[in-house]
């Protein structure tokens, strides 16, 4: 399973990115207000980071229109760009639009299997369904990953399934135990997969029994 960060914040990317497991970025207009700094000025610094790997960058228009003119314009800042889509009915046909032009695109703000059918079957790239925030409404997010996961297998669509809106390590488990593509997860979840107290227990033990070892080569 490949790892995006989900975040605009530059020191988190860079600090995920020396961890050496980083497959890529996605943003959207919320993580990019939350660095209080220019749009351009921070989208140019995420991709000089990560030349090579992904980044989704999301459109701010509803209509068709200025989705293809947000997007075409975003797709020249680097090759490594993803033009981000909401799902919605213009969405889509910007979706199909995109792609017919080698344009690469992440269909977002699904919730739905049948939303998410719909945006493989015009060939998205990525398709990202939210699992934190149906949870949040007493649904079952991992629920609608499964069933993605089925409809994809069934149609053989080549849209990577990317696990959006993680919260926990369990969504990140889970994930890859469904056999979803991606998981797009905050920095402080990532700090979280590194973390097991017993890891901490054993460390601090023998770091002490260590200090008793005579004649230590270093």
């Amino acid at each position: 399973m490949k790892f995006f960060i989900d975040t605009a914040d530059i020191e988190e990317i860079r600090k995920a990115n020396s961890l050496g497991f980083l497959d890529g970025v996605t943003t959207n207009p919320t993580l990019i207000a939350k660095t209080k700094r220019p749009f351009m000025e921070v989208v140019k610094e995420i991709l000089a980071e990560i030349p090579d790997k992904p980044v989704s960058l999301e459109v701010a228009s509803t209509d068709f229109e200025g989705m293809v003119r947000e997007g075409e314009q975003l797709a020249k800042l680097g090759k490594n760009v993803v033009i981000k889509i909401p799902m919605t009915s213009d969405g889509l046909k910007a979706v199909k639009y995109f792609e017919g032009n080698g344009i690469r695109t992440n269909v977002t703000l699904i919730f739905s299997p049948a939303q998410a059918l719909l945006a493989m079957k015009l060939g998205a790239s990525y398709i990202s369904p939210f699992v934190g925030r149906l949870d949040d409404i007493s649904h079952t997010g991992m629920d609608l990953i499964r069933q993605i996961k089925t409809i994809k297998d069934n149609y053989s669509f080549k849209s990577e399934i990317i696990v959006a809106s993680v919260r926990n390590p369990i969504h990140v488990l889970e994930s890859a135990m469904i056999g979803a593509d991606i998981a797009t997860i905050p920095y402080s979840v990532i700090a979280q997969l590194t973390k097991h107290p017993l890891t901490d227990i054993g460390l601090e033990r023998f770091l002490k029994d260590w200090e008793s070892v005579p004649e230590k080569p270093f």
